[in-house]
């Protein structure tokens, strides 16, 4: 089996990488190394393209077939809650052409296999604590959610007229690392904000403390990227089922931590003894979003092993591997 990966270099793509290398899997990796960084995909070929830009079907559709691609793994996107809600013709032109032209490759191709990285932003603000697959209104609050579930629309319109397998699983919030060298290498996620944010001299920043929620800050599911990583070799050896029943799965563990509770556990795991700052909200946040792993334990098998204090013990692990990154936890409390 030969897969393709796009955004492989990246945070979570870099990682599921590692995995289906891992699994004795063939891997190509198409990248505009916008946020990562080729030494990550350990061997595998590297194409560097924008898979957003006119003409990147055909010149995916080539590099399918030229590297015998059988499955595709699609990360490559813009991820920014945020920049979507400031920027949102651009998140559609970036995300939205991106999925045109990945199936376009496919379907120029004997490339017959996609999983798509969705993401639990597809749900908007549910009308239940837990969130299963099938809760409707599915209405997403900002662009970047809209973009991930237009993908899906997308790419559950090719199967039929093109024999394409999909299934897109909706992740919730990734953090945490696995081989050191894999670390988040975009300041853009809470865990990797609050370790620059100490790394800088400054207080972590908490955007929002007046939610509707316990401790009044955000609740979230989170995953650990290994974890992550695994669901996607689940996800390819369910796609070779000839029955299917769903295409589309959450990926998280079924319960909520806040993000004054993350912050605690920094606290814990790195021993620096910060006072964090509220900030104001940020655009396009829900409060409270939690993924019901149910179906993807019973159709796939997998299960998250990893929980809160693991992500943030290994997300610092990783942090102070670092030499760009390395605070010295003794300076720094002489400092305070």
């Amino acid at each position: 089996m030969t897969v393709l990966v796009t955004g492989g270099c990246g945070y979570i793509g870099a990682h599921v990488v590692h995995a289906l290398h891992e699994s004795g899997k063939r891997v190509v990796v198409v990248d505009d190394l916008s946020y990562g960084k080729p030494t990550r995909i350990e061997g595998a070929r590297l194409y560097g393209m924008d898979i957003s830009s006119p003409g990147a079907g055909e010149r995916l559709g080539e590099i399918m077939s030229d590297e015998d691609v059988d499955s595709v793994i699609h990360f490559a996107a813009r991820k920014q809650v945020g920049e979507s809600v400031a920027k949102p013709l651009w998140y559609y032109q970036q995300n939205i052409n991106g999925m045109l032209n990945v199936l376009t490759g496919m379907t120029k191709s004997n490339a017959s296999r996609l999983v798509f990285s969705s993401s639990a932003a597809t749900y908007g603000v549910p009308p239940v604590d837990v969130v299963p697959e099938d809760v409707v209104p599915m209405i997403p609050i900002n662009p970047y959610g809209q973009t991930k579930l237009f993908g899906e629309w997308m790419a559950r319109a090719c199967e039929e007229p093109f024999g394409i397998r999909f299934c897109a699983l909706r992740y919730f919030n990734v953090a945490g690392c696995g081989p050191v060298e894999l670390e988040d290498p975009a300041i853009l996620n809470l865990i990797p904000m609050l370790f620059d944010r100490l790394k800088k001299g400054k207080a972590p920043l908490v955007f929002g403390d007046d939610y509707p929620t316990p401790d009044g800050t955000c609740v979230r599911d989170y995953i650990h990227v290994s974890d992550l990583a695994d669901a996607h070799l689940a996800a390819l050896a369910y796609l070779d089922r000839d029955e299917r029943r769903y295409d589309a799965f959450n990926v998280g563990t079924g319960e909520g931590t806040s993000v004054r509770q993350i912050v605690d556990e920094v606290k814990k795991v790195t021993g620096l003894p910060f006072v964090e700052t509220v900030a104001p909200r940020r655009a396009g946040d829900p409060p409270h979003l939690i993924g019901s792993p149910k179906r993807i334990n019973d159709e796939m098998g997998w299960h998250a092993r990893y929980g809160v204090h693991d992500i943030v013990e290994s997300a610092w692990k990783a942090w102070q591997a670092n030499p760009e990154h390395h605070i010295d936890v003794d300076a720094w409390k002489q400092e305070d």
